[in-house]
């Protein structure tokens, strides 16, 4: 059956659980993508394509919750070649300044591009003529022009999701010519800020020898290739629902409660990647209590830690360093009852997550480098009382956006204390000052209204093809 709308994404929207009777079943996966491209879906006649996980094979396309997927199989040879290898260990920190040394090996790019292929051809096969296809993130850059070459009557978006580097960095990726060459088979390639897509712009003038004007690439063949920035975002009006209800209330009181009734508590809460700043962030407020500014009697670092490729080296020596940094901590500063540090390394549903959020006076989010970093939009849109800090990384991508927060350079450890002791000491007036900015920005610019400027844009942009309905909004 032909689809109007084919989003081609690594992962299905769904995960693998098992049933209390034993049967196997899908979970919606939590995260603002599947909110954001649902109503798109459903205003479009549209079908999803996505790996799974592990490496079941033969699985059918199957219905979800009112959404058509079509699930991707891959070997254990695809898994460490093209996911774990060339996106996780070429991509991932080239892409994020080098925050990790890349690997490059021509094993892995081969694996990169035969499974790119393999999505290409999937989302040939499904797409109705005119059709359009939404490409999603780092791990499949060579499909827009591997799915031009198939389909050439086909509207094509691409969306990269993590930060897009400057030219200096970019330039030592041996394919850097395919993978520009990649993308530009898209209409409309979307970053999440405007110097990401100056960079791509600059390096397609540099690297492919196109002619370029501002955000436009002008093709031999007289298409025209579009890069814009759409700052992503979240489901605001979900999640400030969420915090207010009866249960997370009751859950943020009991948070509170387990950890002694500090007066501040600070929270962190992040993917357990060497990107987030996690080691520094924990160093910087030890610190604090070590300087005697801060004391465990009048404060706590929550920090949940959600466990994330453990499979790879370097994510199990950073899990490894961050357990004796913690136990370090707490050995020295804590007291009985008291720890300085409270660290959970697990994954929580989205009702936790809005209680930690309430129960939280300062959210601390320090990433070295960060595409967006929703969890601070997400503690945002939860403090519907206008109340709470925030600590940011000028590094993210939301720092662009909220302005409001205590910004610091995550490399800088007194700089950092200095932003962590003035969020916790800081006036009601001040923080409410700061929130309630913060807040219009987040619910202004939610998810629902990014799909949509994406999806306009791209019904705009190119030289055929049809114009894509708008979403519905609820």
């Amino acid at each position: 059956m032909p689809y109007d709308l084919v989003i081609v994404a690594n992962r299905l929207p769904v995960d693998r659980v098992t049933q209390p009777d034993g049967s196997s079943g899908w979970r919606t996966s939590p995260g603002g993508l599947v909110t954001a491209i649902e109503p798109v879906m459903r205003a479009n006649d549209g079908v999803w394509i996505g790996w799974p996980g592990g490496t079941e094979e033969g699985l059918d396309p199957f219905e979800h919750d009112g959404l058509e997927l079509v699930p991707m199989s891959m070997t254990q040879a695809d898994i460490e070649g093209f996911y774990e290898g060339f996106s996780n260990g070429t991509l991932w920190p080239l892409y994020h300044d080098l925050v990790a040394k890349p690997e490059f090996h021509r094993e892995w790019w081969d694996s990169y591009v035969h499974v790119n292929q393999r999505f290409a051809e999937k989302a040939a096969s499904l797409a109705a003529e005119d059709a359009t296809v939404w490409v999603h993130d780092y791990q499949l850059q060579l499909v827009p022009q591997m799915l031009r070459t198939l389909r050439p009557d086909l509207r094509i978006g691409f969306y990269l999701h993590i930060p897009f580097p400057p030219a200096e960095l970019f330039q030592q990726l041996p394919w850097r010519r395919q993978l520009l060459e990649g993308l530009l088979g898209a209409d409309l390639v979307g970053f999440q800020l405007p110097g990401a897509a100056q960079n791509f712009v600059r390096l397609v003038r540099q690297r492919v020898g196109h002619k370029t004007h501002r955000d436009l690439v002008y093709l031999p063949d007289g298409r025209t290739v579009r890069a814009s920035p759409f700052p992503i975002s979240i489901d605001a009006a979900g999640f400030e629902e969420m915090a207010r209800s009866e249960p997370v209330v009751a859950r943020a009181a009991e948070i509170r409660e387990a950890l002694g009734d500090p007066r501040k508590v600070f929270l962190g809460i992040d993917r357990l990647d060497y990107t987030k700043g996690i080691f520094a962030r924990l160093r910087a407020y030890a610190e604090l209590i070590e300087d005697g500014q801060l004391d465990v009697e009048d404060a706590v670092f929550v920090q949940v830690a959600v466990p994330s490729r453990e499979q790879v080296e370097e994510y199990r020596i950073l899990r490894d360093e961050i357990d004796r940094l913690v136990g370090r901590i707490n050995g020295d500063l804590g007291r009985i009852g008291r720890p300085a540090i409270s660290y959970l390394h697990s994954s929580y549903p989205r009702e936790e997550m809005a209680a930690l959020y309430t129960a939280a006076d300062v959210m601390v989010v320090t990433p070295y480098r960060d595409g967006m970093n929703l969890v601070a939009k997400e503690y945002v849109a939860c403090r519907y009382d206008n109340d709470g800090a925030l600590v940011l990384s000028e590094f993210a991508g939301a720092a662009d956006e909220l302005r409001q927060a205590w910004l610091v350079n995550p490399y800088d450890i007194n700089g950092m204390k200095s932003a962590l002791l003035e969020a916790f000491n800081a006036e009601p007036r001040e923080t409410t000052r700061r929130m309630k900015a913060m807040r219009k920005t987040v619910t202004q610019h939610d998810v629902a209204a990014w799909a949509a400027s994406f999806m306009s844009e791209l019904s705009d942009v190119g030289t055929h093809g049809k114009a894509v309905k708008p979403a519905r909004r609820s």
